[in-house]
């Protein structure tokens, strides 16, 4: 599968956001502000989980369309997928 470079992008942030989390630590913020962090760099993995999944139930779908098959059980594996990722 391809990927976009957009999520990709999205990676690096959520990246960068737990480096700084850590750092928070090592400075020994408050632990609302680590949590405030932490629950926004889950946010982010959720919204690429959402994305990487749509984009290749997108990408599936045309395969499956474009050969004449049912497409029911590439949906029902993105469905997996997500209710997995929580």
């Amino acid at each position: 599968m391809k990927y976009d470079k957009a999520v990709m992008n999205r990676l690096k942030r959520i990246e960068g956001q737990l480096r700084g989390v850590i750092q928070m630590m090592e400075q020994e913020k408050s632990c609302e502000e680590i949590v405030t962090q932490l629950s926004a760099t889950r946010s982010g993995i959720d919204r690429s989980i959402g994305l990487i999944v749509s984009s290749n139930l997108e990408q599936c779908l045309h395969k499956q369309i474009e050969q004449g098959e049912s497409t029911d059980d590439v949906v029902k594996e993105a469905v997996n997928l997500l209710v997995r990722s929580r």
